[in-house]
């Protein structure tokens, strides 16, 4: 049966939304999306009232979230976002009678079991397809680090959903030993979310300014990521090497955790960098397991490059759960 949805990715920074038609277990079309700032809307109800006043149509009363924080429980709260959403009153304030709510990279990983290899750039191992059967680790930075599994059998796909962006950091040589130093200095407890995510690039790059004893002349985390990524600042392009050796070292270290056979990065800055992280050291950095070298040479590595893998991913698991 075909059908409309609103697909809705919910992030700490931004909240995007886009009409959606699937047709039994499949998306079939996802529209142009309508992307809001969170901090510009009280609670998500008025920016999913805000996008009913931008789309063309009346919207149907079914609704898929991919949501940027643990999913379970009566209230859910946002990782990085004053927003709360209580999924029992969605019908009512909503009138979407028919919805589902999935963590953001349990979104992901839903997209990744649908995609074809049109969604993807290879980025280091072998060059083939994604496989079949097998465990698929999942993550990518953004506004924080998202971290999903997805089981491919002969019963079909199986999404789990982790919190694995916030294990703790573990430093692989003497530089990063003064990072971890320096981050203690503000943090308690150091995850590698600290390092991997919008704000991680400061971190990084205001922690060497301090090893270096330079002064740290970037503010603003856009245009630190500008310098970093043109090259024009050097402390702010060695504070982008690090994350994208760190970037590589966790992505290994959760492939063999998880046992996949397989790994897509995805999240926003994943794609920022796609033209960069094959140039930079993540390769050298995800296969250095020690015993586990080869294992993890053998292993593809794909990043997503198709443009709403969260929108995408909440269609495809509403149509899933209500084909």
């Amino acid at each position: 049966m075909t059908r409309r949805i609103v697909a809705a990715d919910v992030g700490g920074t931004h909240a995007r939304f886009a009409l959606a038609t699937i047709d039994g277990p499949r998306v079939v079309e996802l529209g142009e999306p309508v992307t809001l700032k969170t901090a510009d809307h009280g609670s998500f109800q008025l920016a999913w009232e805000e996008f009913g006043r931008r789309a063309a149509e009346p919207l149907p009363p079914a609704l898929a979230i991919s949501f940027a924080g643990p999913v379970g429980g009566e209230l859910l709260k946002l990782t990085n976002n004053p927003w709360v959403i209580r999924p029992a009153l969605i019908p009512e304030k909503l009138g979407a009678s028919d919805y589902v709510v999935v963590n953001d990279f349990g979104a992901v990983a839903h997209a990744v079991a649908a995609f074809d290899g049109s969604a993807y750039t290879h980025l280091c191992g072998p060059d083939v397809p994604l496989p079949d059967r097998g465990i698929v680790t999942i993550l990518g930075p953004g506004t924080g680090l998202g971290v999903a599994s997805l089981l491919l059998s002969a019963s079909g796909p199986e999404v789990i959903e982790t919190e694995g962006g916030h294990v703790d950091f573990a430093p692989l040589d003497s530089l990063e030993d003064r990072i971890l130093v320096e981050l203690r200095r503000s943090f308690r407890r150091v995850s590698v979310e600290r390092l991997l995510s919008g704000r991680g690039l400061m971190n990084i790059y205001e922690a060497l300014a301090s090893i270096e004893g330079l002064p740290a002349t970037f503010h603003d985390e856009k245009a630190l990521w500008s310098a970093a990524m043109e090259g024009s600042d050097s402390l702010a392009a060695a504070a982008l090497d690090r994350f994208c050796l760190s970037l590589g070292a966790v992505a290994g270290d959760l492939a063999l955790a998880q046992g996949a056979a397989a790994v897509a990065i995805g999240g926003g800055l994943g794609f920022r960098l796609k033209d960069h992280l094959p140039r930079s050291g993540f390769r050298d950095r995800f296969i250095a397991k020690g015993r586990f070298e080869r294992r993890m040479d053998a292993l593809p590595v794909k990043l997503i490059t198709h443009p709403q893998p969260g929108l995408f991913g909440a269609a495809a698991a509403f149509a899933r759960k209500f084909a």
